[in-house]
């Protein structure tokens, strides 16, 4: 641009000046800027995903829920000892629950009918397990399912529980899964791509010898149980990028074996693992912000 042009450039003051460029074409007609529609994000991603991001009146109620789903699950955890049974442990929710002006998602939910309030995962079963009378023991490990519905709004957390001493292989997978939650965690922000979430927890899965379960997601939650979008925690091609106001679950399924699952025909609920072999999860409530994201169930302390 030589400085006749950028004489001309400072000293425009209508659209009917020549452009700037030098193309003796008024500005209007040629480097002007094109008016067209503001696009809303919100109205995209409601639309074209079926994503609803939260105003801020939501996203405070689904804060407050997700804070009652992890104290109760905390309290929870810490009743967990040998020789406790998963159904006084679900018995123990219903209490918690009733205290905290909540109730349990669970209940109820889906077909069949889930016919407790918790899930707990024992050992090989990776996710849905119903609570009845086994009684926990030493080197078992559990995982404890919550999802807490206050004012209409919901918060969902899992945490696993080691009992007394377990074996090297069990504690490699509750391990590992906690490597993948917290490493995955990490990445979100606004404009990180879903897929990128499955990228981590993969390679973090393949270092430690273990396998990422693909037949069940995280999902959006907040003013539903289960909403749009689904987060795969293992490779793929999810481009959807990640906006401001979405909240979802960050819940890794990860196995010491195969990553393959098989569901209990008895119940229609309880997922194993194909091999038998142990299973681990844990999971947070996440808030992406302007900035990165916030854990809404932090556990306490």
């Amino acid at each position: 641009m030589d400085k006749q042009i950028i004489i001309k450039f400072f000293i425009m003051i209508s659209r009917n000046d020549l452009c700037f460029c030098g193309s003796n074409k008024k500005w209007k007609k040629c480097h002007f800027p094109q008016k067209g529609p503001i696009e809303n994000p919100e109205k995209k991603y409601l639309t074209n995903y079926g994503i609803l991001i939260k105003n801020r009146k939501q996203i405070e109620g689904i804060r407050q829920a997700s804070k009652v789903a992890a104290i109760i699950l905390d309290k929870l955890v810490k009743k967990a000892k040998a020789g406790i049974t998963t159904l006084e442990l679900d018995e123990y929710s219903i209490e918690l629950h009733k205290k905290h002006n909540a109730f349990a998602a669970p209940l109820n939910y889906g077909h069949p009918p889930f016919p407790k309030s918790i899930c707990t995962s024992l050992n090989e079963v990776i996710c849905h397990g119903i609570p009845d009378n086994t009684k926990l023991k030493d080197g078992d490990i559990l995982n404890i399912d919550v999802t807490s519905v206050v004012d209409g709004y919901y918060g969902d957390t899992s945490r696993m529980v080691m009992i007394g001493k377990v074996d090297e292989e069990k504690k490699r997978v509750v391990d590992t899964s906690y490597e993948c939650m917290i490493e995955s965690i990490k990445i979100l922000k606004p404009s990180v791509k879903i897929l990128e979430i499955g990228n981590v927890i993969e390679k973090v899965a393949e270092k430690n010898n273990c396998s990422v379960v693909y037949q069940f997601v995280g999902h959006g939650v907040g003013v539903a149980f289960h909403e749009p979008p689904q987060i795969q925690f293992n490779y793929n091609n999810n481009q959807i990028p990640l906006l401001p106001g979405m909240t979802f679950t960050i819940e890794p399924m990860i196995n010491a074996g195969k990553k393959e699952a098989i569901i209990d025909s008895s119940d229609n609920w309880t997922a194993r693992t194909i091999d038998n072999k142990a299973s681990a999860q844990w999971e947070h409530t996440i808030l992406i912000t302007e900035n990165g994201c916030e854990i809404l169930t932090q556990y306490p302390n």
